[in-house]
């Protein structure tokens, strides 16, 4: 060894001096011993600086224990254990794919004795990771890679997505984790606000994509049924909208959604993959279709809310006096064969009746965990229907049972008007005669006789064959099919649609879908339950609907005029029926009513539990 390297081992000898006592302490040889010899392969002063140098040669190289053995070639050392000191990281290596394809830890450090702490200075590991990945050059022309190489810390280097130690295998690209890996890498920094608009980066996109159906379905945990974020921004040539290479740019749209759309068209794209209904500035049409149903919602349910617990107080007042009169052996008035059953309703309109509860119970199974899609039990229901395909495959079923009925609905209406020979005059009078369901004078009257009788301002109002609420019921059907039904074909067929509709209407129709659907089953189950079910006078079930038939005491009391209409035609023995339904049919029925009053009741507490917990949209 020559005079002139004696410095630099003596500069190394006092770079490792506040060490050396710590090294040689259990150990064989000390580490400037070692560098007398590998001074060529090891850099005393680099060695010194890095983040090793707190450590002795046989640290790492550990089967050296006798100098001698060494030197004469009876003792090499083995490549290094990493693992003794770095389990967390090695762990983690063990997992990952790197190990899967024999990368070891020195392919990545080769640097081993001049290592320094990357002190999280993300583009050193973007320079190790594209040392070997072909396609790094379209993560650095990436507004993440300029961004890194810029020196911004917020922005997403490789290690942000993949890990820098536990990089995960994806395996098949339609598979769940490959799907999932889509979405889940990226709602990792947009999810946070903070670091968002430090950036100026558009701060609600996770927010809008958990909003739309693409994200319901990530959550529920169905990732590979839809479009997850790198499938419209790519994964590693993420473009600002306005750069013609962007995927996202106006001009490059179309392709994009014609990945999972292949017949989209401009106008298709036109949606707004991230509108946001509450900003009135950027989306107006998307703010007043949401005030106008929010509107509807809150006027409708005041309305109906209101007259339903008026209606049970004084129900339940009235219930008392007639227990009190009949107490004191005071009767209203006597009935002649008060059981004797009459005919309300034909087998053609229960069994319509029985289409509406099947369609309305099973789009709403199958509707409320899309709509409330982070709660647990929209994932447990959704689970339990094998996904949301099979979930989505049952809400059509439903959907196109409720075309059923309303286009029975329509035939019975026009038969009614045009061809019934039973009922008297022409088309308009019979559209506004007693036996219609169009609303007409009457029922203005009737309701302002109801608002007083629950006022304790009158009597109770007599009523002929329809009430007004049963008028309501049914005009809903109409106003439902126009706005659930239409807005949920435009949903169902979006590529079809999007040949003559601009895409943003898609989110028009989101909206009016799921706020007319939150309106339809909340009033179904709170309002309707009571009118036909809950109120006291029929509490726990009105069965009329299932088996068609009513007494002679129940017509009076609740259709006193229609009854007096029959008597003066003396009809009233042509609606006597025959026989009484059947104990097996009753029993039948009756579970199956049970069971749909107690499915809805059960799905109106997950609701409110849903409104509870922060979830509304």
């Amino acid at each position: 060894m020559s005079f002139r390297r004696y410095p630099i081992i003596l500069l190394a000898a006092l770079l490792l001096t506040p060490v050396l006592a710590a090294a040689q302490n259990g150990m064989a040889i000390a580490p400037e011993t070692c560098l007398k010899c590998h001074e060529g392969v090891v850099s005393p002063v680099e060695f010194g600086a890095s983040v090793h140098g707190q450590n002795g040669c046989t640290s790492c190289h550990m089967e050296v224990t006798s100098l001698d053995q060494h030197m004469a070639g009876n003792v090499m050392p083995s490549p290094p254990k990493c693992v003794r000191c770095h389990k967390e990281e090695s762990a983690d290596h063990f997992a990952s794919v790197h190990q899967l394809n024999e990368v070891k830890c020195a392919d990545c450090h080769d640097d081993i004795h001049k290592h320094r702490a990357w002190k999280g200075d993300k583009s050193k590991v973007v320079a190790k990771c594209t040392g070997c990945h072909d396609d790094h050059k379209d993560y650095l022309a990436s507004a993440h890679g300029k961004a890194v190489a810029a020196g911004n810390k917020d922005s997403a280097a490789c290690h942000d997505c993949h890990n820098l130690h536990r990089i995960e295998q994806l395996g098949d690209p339609k598979s769940h984790i490959n799907r999932e890996f889509h979405t889940k890498v990226c709602l990792k920094c947009h999810a946070d606000k903070d670091m968002m608009a430090r950036n100026g980066v558009f701060s609600v996109a996770v927010s809008t994509y958990m909003d739309s159906y693409h994200g319901k379905n990530y959550r529920l945990g169905f990732p590979d049924k839809v479009a997850g974020c790198a499938d419209c921004h790519t994964a590693h040539t993420v473009l600002p909208k306005d750069d013609p290479k962007s995927s996202v740019n106006p001009a490059n749209l179309v392709g994009t959604c014609a990945q999972c759309h292949p017949n989209a068209t401009p106008l298709f794209a036109k949606f707004y993959s991230h509108g946001e209904m509450t900003d009135r500035v950027e989306y107006p049409i998307l703010y007043w279709t949401f005030i106008s149903m929010t509107g509807l919602l809150i006027g409708t349910f005041a309305v109906f809310w209101i007259h339903t617990l008026l209606w049970m107080v004084r129900g339940f007042v009235e219930n008392r006096q007639k227990l009190a009169a009949r107490h004191e052996g005071h009767e209203e008035h006597q009935i002649s064969e008060p059981h004797k059953q009459y005919r309300r309703f034909q087998p053609r309109h229960v069994f319509l009746h029985l289409t509406v509860i099947v369609s309305f119970l099973g789009l709403t199974l199958t509707g409320l965990p899309l709509k409330f899609s982070n709660q647990h039990w929209a994932q447990v229901l959704m689970n339990f229907y094998g996904g949301s395909y099979y979930a989505g495959l049952i809400h059509r079923g439903c959907a196109v049972i409720t075309f059923y009925y309303f286009v029975s609905a329509l035939i019975l209406s026009f038969d009614f008007l045009f061809i019934r020979k039973d009922i008297k005059g022409m088309w308009l009078q019979r559209l506004f005669g007693p036996d219609s369901l169009c609303p007409n004078l009457r029922d203005v009257r009737d309701v302002v006789g109801m608002v007083r009788w629950f006022l304790f301002m009158g009597p109770k109002p007599t009523f002929e064959r329809w009430t007004y609420w049963e008028k309501f019921d049914f005009l809903a059907v109409f106003w439902g099919m126009f706005a659930i039904g239409g807005s949920g074909l435009m949903l169902w067929f979006p590529e079809f649609f999007g040949y003559f509709l601009p895409g943003w209407m898609f989110n028009v129709a989101t909206i009016i879908h799921s706020d007319e659907a939150l309106l339809a089953t909340g009033f179904i189950f709170t309002v309707h339950f009571y009118n036909t079910h809950g109120r006291p006078e029929k509490f726990p079930m009105d069965f009329v609907i299932f088996n068609g038939q009513m007494s002679k005491e129940e017509f009076i009391e609740e259709r006193g005029d229609q009854w007096k209409r029959y008597e003066e035609a003396g009809i009233t023995e042509e609606f006597a029926c025959k026989r009484v339904s059947g104990p097996v049919y009753d029993f039948c029925l009756k579970a199956f009513g049970y069971i749909a009053v107690f499915t809805g009741i059960a799905c109106l507490f997950l609701m409110l539990f849903a409104f509870m917990s922060g979830s509304g949209h």
